[in-house]
């Protein structure tokens, strides 16, 4: 994966106390910060992802489903269809 700079400004008695907790860890503040940023993008989708099938929990209660044989018919005419244009080709 490619690396990129970032840049961002911080007043000097927060940098110099980051610094002495990520030595203090035996880690520089790089690593600190990419551990952090993880962990937020991480959190993120954790987050979203629960919300999501909370939705979709919240769906099959109100019975706002769609019946098997529907999604069935659905998904056949679609790989039907794919089938057709790969042959096409």
């Amino acid at each position: 994966m490619a690396q990129v700079n970032m840049s961002l400004r911080i007043d000097a008695e927060l940098k110099d106390a980051f610094m002495a907790a990520a030595k203090s860890m035996d880690r520089n503040g790089s690593q600190l910060i990419r551990d952090f940023m993880r962990q937020t993008v991480e959190r993120q989708h954790n987050t979203w992802f629960r919300d999501k099938v909370a939705a979709g929990r919240q769906q099959l209660e109100r019975g706002d489903v769609l019946p098997h044989d529907m999604v069935e018919s659905s998904a056949a005419a679609w790989r039907d269809e794919m089938s057709r244009k790969v042959s096409d080709k």
